[in-house]
C-alpha cells in the first residue's frame, strides 16, 4: 500500500467524522458555483439593471468564498483536535511528523478535489431550476435559458482548489507544535472543570443587558449612531455568558440536590460541566454566526415590507393623478379613462380639488368632510361623521415623524373667527386621500368658511373592480404618455421597487442560509468530535444498569442543549436587532420577524431530530 493508498484509506474509515465537513464544503461550493452562473449568464451581461444583478453576485461570492475560508479551517480543526491519539499511534510506529503532515495535506486536498467537483455537479443538475426561480425572484423581464457554464466552472474550482491547497498548507503548520504525550493522551487530557469568575459572570449580564436596553430604547437616527457599540458589548456580553455564565448556572444546580441527584441529570450536568469550556467557544461562533444570518434575511424582508407598505399607504387606489400641470388635466384625465376602456377595465373613480393652508409655519392639507368620505368609501373604508365646530386629525399610516402630535396643538381659524380646536381622542387613522403627513378633516358648513388656501391641487383616483390581470400593461402604457411623478400605478411601483430590490433579497437569502449551515455544521462537529468518548462512557455506565430508556433520555438533553443553547441565544439577539430596525423606520415589522425567526427554528428542530437519531444509534451499537 502506497502513502498516497494510506492517506485515501484514512478518509474512508473516517468518513463518519468527514462526512458534515465535506457536505457542508460541497453545498458552500455549489452556492458558490450558483452565483458565479448568474455572473457570466450571456442574458445578464450589459448596462442597467442586468449589470447591478452581475455585480451584486460577484460581491456574494467574494463574501461566500472568505467565509468559506474560515469555516474550512475550523472544521479542519476540529478534526485535528479529534485525531490527536491516533497521530500518537502511528508516530509510535516510526512514521515522523514530517509524514504526518503531508498525510493530512493529502487527506484534505482529496476531500476539497471531491467536494469542489461535487459542488459544480449539484450546481450543473440543479443550475435550470435555480435560473427559473431567479426569473421570479429577481423579476427579470427576459428569459434566463440553460447554458453550459464554462466560465463558472473553471472559475469555481480554480477558486477552490487554491483554497483547501492553502488552508491544507495551515494545517499541517498547525501541527508541528505537538507533543508525542499530548498526541497519545489525546481528548483524555483533562482540561478541568472550568470555574466561573464572579465578577466576569456578572459583567456578563451587565453587557448584555446594557446592549438589549441601549438597542430597544434608541429612537430614529440614534439607532445608527449606537449601532455598533451595541454589537461590541453584546459580542463580548455573548462570549462571557458561554464561558462564565453557564458554568456558573451549572455548578448552582449541581449543589442542589434535589435537582442534581434527580433520575439522571448527574449524568448530564456532570458532562456539561466538565465539556463547557469546549463547547463555550462553539456556543459563542455558532450564536454569533446564526443572528448574522438571522439579522441580514429579517431585515431583507423587513425592509422589503417598508418600501411596499409605504407605496400603499400613500396610495390606496388602483390608479392615482394630481393635475401639477392643470393645462394638461383634462386631455390627461381623458387619456386614463379612454385606455381603461379600452383595455375594457372597469374601476370606480372620483375627483376632488385638495386644499393646503399654512398653518404653524408649515402646508397643510384640510378637506372637508364629503369629500373625505367619498375616497373612504372607493376604498371601503369606514365613513365619518364631522359636526359643525370640530376638526379632525388623520394620522398617516405609514412612518410617523411626528406631524400628528403639532396639528394636534394648532388651531384651525375660520373667517368668522370661530377657532377651531383638535381633540387628542378624536385621532383617526385613514388611507382616503393620498397624504404623505397628518391632515384635518372639517364639516362642509366650516370648510365654506375657511380663508383662501395657499395651493390648490386637484385629485383623481380609480378603483380597478375587474380586470387586474391588465393593470401592468395598462400602467405601461399611461406612464408613456404621462409624466410619472402625475400618474400613480400602486402594483407597477411596487413592481418597479420589486425588480431593483429582488437582487439583494434573492443575494441576502443565499448568505443567509449558508451562514445558517454552517453554524449547523458547527454543531455537528462539535458532538461528533465527542462520539468516541461517549461510546466508551455509556457502555460502562450501561454496565452499572443505564437502561436504553434513560440512555435515549440523557442523550436527548445533552444534544438539545448542545443544539439549542447557542440557537435561542440567537434567536434573542436576533428578535433585539430586529426590534431596533422596526424603531428606526418607525414602522411595525414583527409579522416579518416572527416569520423569519420561526422558520429558522423548524429548520434547527428538524436538523436536531435526525442528529439526534443517527448519534443514538451510534452509542446503542456499543451497548
Amino acid at each position: 500500500m502506497t502513502f498516497r493508498q494510506f492517506a485515501f484509506n484514512n478518509v474512508i474509515r473516517n468518513k463518519r467524522l468527514y462526512a458534515a465537513y465535506f457536505l457542508s464544503s460541497l453545498f458552500t461550493v455549489m452556492v458558490f458555483f450558483t452565483f458565479s452562473i448568474f455572473a457570466y449568464h450571456p442574458a445578464l451581461r450589459g448596462t442597467g439593471m442586468h449589470s447591478s444583478v452581475t455585480k451584486g453576485m460577484n460581491i456574494s461570492a467574494g463574501i461566500i468564498y472568505v467565509f468559506s475560508f474560515f469555516f474550512i479551517l475550523y472544521s479542519m480543526s476540529s478534526f485535528l483536535q479529534s485525531r490527536k491519539r491516533e497521530f500518537g499511534l502511528l508516530m509510535i510506529q516510526g512514521m515522523s511528523m514530517k509524514q504526518i503532515r503531508l498525510m493530512v495535506f493529502l487527506e484534505n486536498m482529496l476531500i476539497g478535489f471531491f467536494a469542489t467537483l461535487g459542488g459544480i455537479l449539484l450546481g450543473v443538475v440543479f443550475a435550470k431550476g435555480i435560473l427559473l426561480l431567479a426569473e421570479n425572484v429577481l423579476i427579470i423581464e427576459s428569459r434566463l435559458p440553460f447554458y453550459f457554464p464554462t466560465k463558472a466552472i473553471l472559475s469555481t474550482f480554480v477558486s477552490f482548489i487554491v483554497l483547501f491547497f492553502f488552508i491544507s498548507l495551515f494545517v499541517t503548520y498547525v501541527l508541528r507544535s505537538k507533543k508525542l504525550i499530548e498526541l497519545i493522551k489525546g481528548n483524555k487530557m483533562s482540561k478541568g472543570e472550568p470555574k466561573a469568575n464572579i465578577f466576569l459572570t456578572l459583567l456578563a449580564v451587565l453587557l448584555l443587558g446594557i446592549g438589549y436596553t441601549t438597542a430597544l430604547l434608541a429612537k430614529g437616527m440614534m439607532i445608527v449612531v449606537v449601532m455598533i457599540p451595541v454589537i461590541i458589548v453584546v459580542i463580548v456580553g455573548t462570549y462571557l455568558l458561554f464561558t462564565q455564565l453557564s458554568v456558573y448556572i451549572i455548578r448552582k444546580l449541581k449543589k442542589k440536590e434535589s435537582i442534581f441527584w434527580f433520575k439522571t441529570n448527574m449524568l448530564l450536568f456532570s458532562d456539561l460541566a466538565f465539556r463547557m469550556k469546549d463547547n463555550a467557544r462553539t456556543f459563542f461562533m455558532v450564536s454569533i454566526v446564526s443572528t448574522v444570518a438571522f439579522s441580514a434575511i429579517g431585515t431583507l424582508f423587513g425592509f422589503q415590507t417598508v418600501l411596499t407598505s409605504n407605496i400603499k399607504n400613500v396610495q390606496a387606489t388602483t390608479f392615482s393623478y394630481k393635475a401639477y400641470e392643470p393645462e394638461n388635466e383634462k386631455q390627461n384625465v381623458e387619456f386614463i379613462n379612454k385606455t381603461l376602456q379600452e383595455e375594457k377595465i372597469k374601476a370606480d373613480s372620483e375627483h376632488t380639488v385638495m386644499s393646503y393652508y399654512e398653518i404653524a409655519n408649515d402646508k397643510i392639507l384640510i378637506t372637508k368632510e364629503s369629500d373625505f368620505n367619498r375616497f373612504a368609501s372607493l376604498i371601503g373604508e369606514k365613513q365619518i361623521d364631522v359636526k359643525d365646530g370640530q376638526v379632525i386629525v388623520v394620522e398617516f399610516e405609514g412612518t410617523n415623524f411626528g406631524q400628528t402630535t403639532e396639528l394636534l396643538d394648532e388651531t384651525v381659524k375660520l373667517d368668522t373667527g370661530v377657532i377651531l380646536k383638535p381633540k387628542e381622542d378624536e385621532v383617526i387613522y385613514s388611507r382616503a386621500l393620498p397624504a404623505t403627513d397628518s391632515y384635518y378633516i372639517v364639516s362642509d358648513h366650516d370648510y365654506d368658511e375657511l380663508p383662501k388656501p395657499i395651493e390648490k391641487q386637484s385629485f383623481y383616483a380609480w378603483q380597478v373592480k375587474s380586470g387586474k390581470e391588465k393593470i401592468m400593461g395598462v400602467s405601461e402604457k399611461i406612464y408613456d404618455h404621462i409624466e410619472r411623478h402625475e400618474f400613480t400605478s400602486v402594483d407597477y411601483e411596487i413592481y418597479e421597487i420589486m425588480k431593483f430590490y429582488g437582487p439583494i433579497l434573492f443575494v441576502g437569502l443565499f448568505i443567509g442560509v449558508v451562514f445558517f449551515v454552517s453554524a449547523g455544521s458547527f454543531l455537528y462537529f462539535r458532538l461528533y468530535m465527542d462520539l468516541d468518548e461517549d461510546k466508551q462512557k455509556f457502555s460502562s455506565i450501561a454496565k452499572m444498569g443505564l437502561t436504553v430508556k434513560e440512555l435515549k433520555k440523557v442523550l436527548t438533553r445533552q444534544t438539545a442543549i448542545l443544539f439549542f443553547a447557542p440557537i435561542i441565544v440567537a434567536l434573542i439577539h436576533g428578535a433585539v436587532a430586529l426590534t431596533a430596525l422596526s424603531n428606526l423606520f418607525e414602522f411595525n415589522i414583527f409579522k416579518e420577524s416572527v416569520m423569519v425567526l420561526g422558520v429558522f427554528l423548524i429548520i434547527q428542530i428538524i436538523y436536531f431530530f435526525i442528529v439526534r437519531f443517527f448519534y443514538t444509534k451510534q452509542i446503542q451499537a456499543v451497548i
